[in-house]
């Protein structure tokens, strides 16, 4: 009992932090110093705001910029470096302690306990963690702050702040902004815009990519499976959105339809990378058309890379199941990618993280298109982009009711420490049989 319960111990720990810690920025959120209105916020707001900043998801219910003080904004901030940070390192040890498992076999004292890497190891993940969030945070407000000041309007003390906001936002890909209509101000800018893009593609990735791209970017035969499950595919799907969303987009008076050339190209190329679990928009998502917002759901539902601030069922998810079917379809018994051999219990876990998530998000929705008046597309797109952690909406989120609110909370926080945990808990709890039933075969299809 004690080796099957062992991972769920930094699971249970982790998730009781996370609770405790959103009740914490719920309760600061609902002090008279956070709200700008006399009434301050209600209880299901800021518990709503909490869980979305922690949860580094975006939706919201409240006005970030013009119902917060800047205290109740400096809350939101930190509640989401706080988040991103936790997550990367979570999922970071999590990671390395199934690495070690199937190859040194559960080593130290630590590790037995609880499945992480050894004292000194763990305190190494969590330094790297923070500073490389840090270090690009920084650079992203070093371009972005800048570029705010000058190009925009802004006075000095206004662009500092807004880009230290929303270089926070973007890393941890919370796409929480200071602004009611997001980053629309900043519509057709490259350099705001391709930096907050590629913020968010840093930040989704994952910590352990990053840390192998730094090292080894330029030989790709180095990279572990891992990245090559991630990279490749990643840059494959940015590709083919960008160039969809773009294309479909193109003649929309809503979104793209008005705009010049070159600033439907930089919006479009910047609403292809944010279905990715970024969050921001430059244009009224509520306005595009049904195939974008279609395509929009499938990326959000996918998600970024493991161990990151991304959300979905991640792309090497994605990866593993396609690659299971090409193999399927060529009448391979063994799926190879890599040079490697992909063993059966990734494939279990793809398969079962992937239903688990696609059962929740048709339940939820089935249920809310029963209670609430919203149409399908609307009540789909915003389940998937709170089961993905993903924050873009089509405008419906502060006009559920209070309970309908509590669910989407429940959904941030399933999204957001679901699929780490329920994959590391498949990938522990592991009981071989001592004897095997005699064979049948189901007719399949």
């Amino acid at each position: 009992m004690h080796r099957r319960n062992a991972w769920e111990k930094p699971a249970r720990a982790f998730l009781l932090m996370f609770l405790v810690t959103d009740l914490l920025g719920a309760a600061l959120l609902m002090t008279p110093a956070a709200s700008t209105g006399d009434e301050g916020l209600t209880a299901v707001q800021a518990l709503f705001t909490a869980t979305t900043s922690l949860a580094v998801c975006g939706l919201s219910v409240v006005s970030i910029g013009g119902d917060l003080t800047v205290f109740g904004q400096l809350v939101v901030a930190a509640l989401i470096q706080v988040g991103g940070i936790g997550i990367m390192t979570l999922a970071s040890l999590l990671g390395s302690a199934l690495v070690h498992r199937f190859s040194l076999r559960m080593q130290l004292n630590v590790q037995a306990e609880n499945r992480a890497p050894a004292v000194g190891e763990v305190t190494g993940i969590v330094s790297r963690v923070a500073i490389t969030c840090l270090v690009i945070e920084g650079a992203v407000f070093a371009v972005i702050t800048p570029a705010m000041w000058l190009g925009h309007g802004m006075g000095l003390g206004e662009a500092l702040y807004s880009g230290f906001f929303h270089s926070v936002s973007a890393f941890n890909n919370a796409g929480l902004s200071l602004y009611d209509d997001s980053l629309t101000r900043f519509s057709g800018d490259p350099v705001i815009l391709g930096t907050v893009a590629a913020a968010v593609v840093l930040g989704g990735i994952g910590f352990p990519v990053l840390i192998e791209m730094r090292r080894a970017w330029r030989t790709p035969r180095l990279w572990s499976l891992h990245a090559h499950l991630t990279v490749v595919p990643s840059a494959a799907l940015f590709a083919v959105t960008i160039v969809l969303v773009t294309a479909m987009e193109w003649h929309n008076p809503d979104t793209l339809g008005g705009l010049h050339w070159w600033a439907k190209l930089t919006d479009g190329a910047f609403h292809g990378v944010m279905p990715r679990s970024g969050g921001f928009n430059v244009a009224d998502t509520g306005a595009m058309n049904d195939s974008t917002l279609l395509l929009t759901i499938m990326m959000m539902f996918v998600g970024n890379g493991s161990a990151g601030t991304a959300g979905g069922i991640k792309v090497a998810t994605l990866a593993v199941l396609f690659l299971v079917l090409w193999s399927e379809v060529r009448a391979h018994d063994r799926v190879h990618v890599a040079g490697r051999r992909l063993p059966p219990d990734v494939v279990r876990q793809a398969v079962s993280l992937t239903f688990l998530s696609m059962t929740t998000v048709a339940v939820t929705t089935v249920f809310l298109l029963y209670t609430t008046p919203f149409t399908f597309m609307q009540t789909l797109f915003e389940v998937v982009s709170a089961v993905g952690v993903v924050g873009l909406s089509t405008g419906i989120t502060p006009e559920l009711d209070p309970w309908a609110q509590v669910l989407m909370v429940v959904l941030m926080i399933a999204g957001r420490i679901g699929p780490v945990t329920f994959v590391t808990a498949i990938a522990f709890r592991e009981r071989r049989r001592r004897y095997d039933l005699a064979e049948a075969r189901p007719m399949i299809g």
